[in-house]
């Protein structure tokens, strides 16, 4: 985390999670490890896509130093096509 003045600046995170379908869920957070308890259900807060099938695993990971840059990326990874993604996750350097 960066010190800015008094506080701590939490990096920010995209993310692509795979379902037990196999499918490929993207988002951004500033915690990873609280957001896929979200998804999971653990803790109230998950997305709605996976009421159709649970996740199962954080397949990709990428720090980002503002929400910007985050959300950017994320609109980019939305825009891939599946065949595209999975690239990406073989392709990953976490």
């Amino acid at each position: 985390m960066k010190k800015v003045g008094k506080s701590l600046v939490k990096p920010w995170w995209a993310y692509i999670i795979e379902t037990e379908k196999g499918a490929l869920y993207t988002g951004i957070t500033t915690d990873l490890e609280r957001r896929f308890r979200q998804h999971a259900g653990e803790i109230k807060g998950g997305a709605k896509y996976f009421h159709s099938g649970a996740p199962v695993e954080i397949r990709f990971k990428k720090k980002f130093k503002n929400r910007s840059e985050a959300s950017k990326f994320e609109a980019h990874v939305k825009s891939l096509t599946r065949a595209q993604k999975l690239l990406l996750l073989k392709n990953k350097r976490n």
